[in-house]
């Protein structure tokens, strides 16, 4: 059961709670950006957005899952905002190169750092496969995949987190190692 007073305390924006929420939550809400994003600076940035839309919205919070579930639920919304603003300004940006236009087409790797603390593979490139891999995916297939097999969250919790059922969560996993599979197939009978 979660603490009455420390919610009545956040919805007030009373700094002691803010506080306790960044202690409690900042390390959860940072692996699950990275998850999702796995360069440093930019998970840290998504963090940061998290907290202060937790903080601005608050008071939005009814109290009908878990604090931790609502907060998970923004840090993956955000996660994902990010990412598709970053392949919108990608596409934007091969548009420009091809008409001509000033702006040159951003050639850096997405996956610019990558330092997990979740995935302990041995060589970055490795880990960067595997990211790209997991990126490739639909977008349900990745967030249930990332939650479940990367945050370590449980079929329940994740199922909370994207208001799926647990057969649902199942069947997306499965689709998404499935997948996986696929794309890495292809991946290594490529490589030189």
């Amino acid at each position: 059961m979660e603490d009455k007073q420390f919610l009545a305390d956040l919805k007030d924006h009373k700094q002691s709670a803010y506080s306790r929420l960044l202690d409690e939550y900042q390390s959860k809400v940072f692996n699950t950006c990275i998850s999702f994003v796995p360069n440093k600076e930019d998970a840290e940035d998504i963090a940061q957005e998290v907290f202060v839309e937790v903080y601005n919205s608050i008071k939005k919070f009814k109290g009908n899952s878990k604090l931790s579930t609502w907060i998970y639920k923004v840090s993956v919304n955000k996660s994902l905002e990010f990412i598709r603003k970053k392949s919108a300004k990608k596409r934007f940006g091969f548009m420009q190169s091809i008409t001509g236009g000033d702006i040159p087409m951003d050639r850096s790797s997405y996956f610019t750092e990558f330092n997990h603390p979740g995935i302990q593979l041995e060589n970055k490139e490795k880990s960067e496969t595997l990211f790209n891999a997991i990126n490739r995916l639909p977008e349900a297939q990745k967030v249930v995949f990332t939650l479940h097999k990367i945050d370590g969250l449980s079929y329940k919790e994740v199922s909370e987190i994207t208001e799926k059922s647990v057969s649902s969560i199942e069947s997306l996993l499965f689709r998404a190692k499935k997948n996986l599979k696929k794309i890495l197939t292809v991946y290594y009978k490529n490589e030189p």
